[in-house]
């Protein structure tokens, strides 16, 4: 894809990560669905661990508890990590309503 994605959503990568281990299945266009694991996630976006065969600014659209149905693009891939940025911030409440439900342990959630 050439240029990458137009993202509407500033980069703050700055953002507060909370770790999770989360299984999702996400959408690609032209792939179908593509196995994904989850192992930190943002207001902003997630990084997935696991070799995944896309390039920079391809989408996927991934489906979240409390969220529902959201389109990330893939930032950067170093061959067994990348970053996805959230095609829109995910609003505080229903943010700290999805930790909450990933990370039912009160000790790993932050106090924001």
């Amino acid at each position: 894809m050439s240029g990458g994605a137009q993202l509407s959503v500033t980069d703050q990568r700055r953002a507060t990560r909370h770790p999770v281990h989360l299984p999702v299945i996400g959408e690609h266009r032209q792939l179908g669905d593509v196995m994904l694991n989850i192992v930190n996630i943002s207001a902003t976006g997630f990084m997935t661990s696991g070799e995944l065969a896309l390039g920079r600014g391809e989408r996927l659209t991934i489906r979240l508890q409390v969220v529902g149905r959201i389109e990330a693009f893939l930032v950067w891939n170093d061959g067994e990590r990348a970053g996805f940025q959230f095609e829109r911030i995910i609003r505080h409440d229903d943010f700290m309503k999805l930790i909450k439900a990933l990370q039912p342990n009160p000790r790993l959630r932050s106090n924001r």
